[in-house]
């Protein structure tokens, strides 16, 4: 039986440094992309790219030939994202640093790495052989994601988790939203959420705001939603103003309310009805579908005696 070989490594940092070197350079280069709204021309090394992201061996193919494509358009995807990728792709590394546009480089990139790692479903998740790198890289960008994570950003970032599924880095932002409720309730980024996007935060009991400042919060969202979409303000609100917890709001704010909804349509009427019953018969009713848990920053009213509501 022979002996086992020594096998000898050399230092990583100058294998990394070369082929870094390469990193959208045409020097031996047989394959371009057009990336971006700007289209901006990237180069690019077929055999590189294929053996190391599935992706990329499905779009490049496996041999070189008149049927392979020597030009690839990627309109939709970021340029600094998808240099991102190539760089972590070319070195085993990626370098991440904050832009002025986009407001944070990462997120963009978070959202291009499952179309090109290809892990929508859970059966790819576990036969897709490079699901390791996918993993690998996703985790460094949330580590500085959420090292970087400030009230600007946060609605951003939360929105880009709900898109692409991107479920520990929505637990982040949910969390950083609820330490910091009022600052990022301000920001434009809150007023671009999605619905559902917002939906997780309405339905926290840790948001360190108080319910009509909610409301009113969901009210400015509603009506930039409503212009960008074209549609009524109710039509947009519904798949979330249920979330409101409406019989936190003392009669005079209920009023107040209901009189203001009259003139611009924002809750359902039956669901107004609810907050007044709550009030009338003195105690939360839970089980008919009205919330009526304080939540933290849920400031006190004399009415509040009566639901018999503890924080969760």
């Amino acid at each position: 039986m022979d002996p086992p070989g020594l096998v000898v490594h050399g230092k990583a940092e100058p294998f990394s440094a070369a082929l870094g070197s390469l990193v959208n350079s045409p020097r031996y280069s047989d394959v371009r992309f057009v990336v971006g709204q700007e289209q901006q021309e990237i180069f690019a090394h077929r055999c590189l790219l294929a053996c190391r992201c599935n992706f990329f061996q499905r779009l490049l193919g496996t041999e070189s030939g008149p049927g392979v494509p020597s030009t690839v358009v990627l309109s939709t995807v970021p340029t600094e994202a998808f240099l991102a990728v190539l760089e972590f792709l070319y070195t085993n590394s990626v370098k991440l640093h904050r832009h002025s546009v986009p407001v944070s480089f990462p997120l963009p990139l978070m959202g291009l790495l499952p179309t090109l790692f290809h892990t929508h479903s859970g059966l790819e998740r576990n036969v897709c052989p490079h699901r390791e790198k996918y993993v690998y890289l996703s985790q460094l960008c949330l580590r500085f994601v959420v090292k970087v994570l400030d009230v600007e950003l946060v609605c951003e970032a939360l929105q880009v988790a709900v898109t692409f599924g991107l479920g520990p880095l929505q637990e982040h932002c949910v969390a950083f939203i609820e330490a910091h409720s009022q600052e990022a309730l301000r920001t434009q980024g809150f007023l671009e959420l999605s619905a559902a996007a917002l939906l997780p935060l309405l339905r926290s009991d840790k948001l360190c705001v108080d319910e009509a400042e909610l409301v009113r919060a969901a009210r400015s969202w509603a009506r930039v939603g409503a212009a960008v979409l074209e549609r009524p303000v109710a039509e947009v609100a519904a798949p979330v103003v249920k979330e409101l917890r409406l019989a936190l709001l003392a009669p005079v704010e209920l009023s107040a309310l209901e009189e203001q909804n009259r003139q611009e349509p924002l809750i359902p009427v039956e669901q107004i009805v609810e907050a007044w019953k709550c009030h009338a018969l003195r105690r939360g009713d839970e089980a008919r579908g009205t919330p009526c848990r304080r939540r933290k920053g849920t400031l006190p009213r004399e009415h509040h005696r009566f639901l018999d509501l503890a924080f969760k």
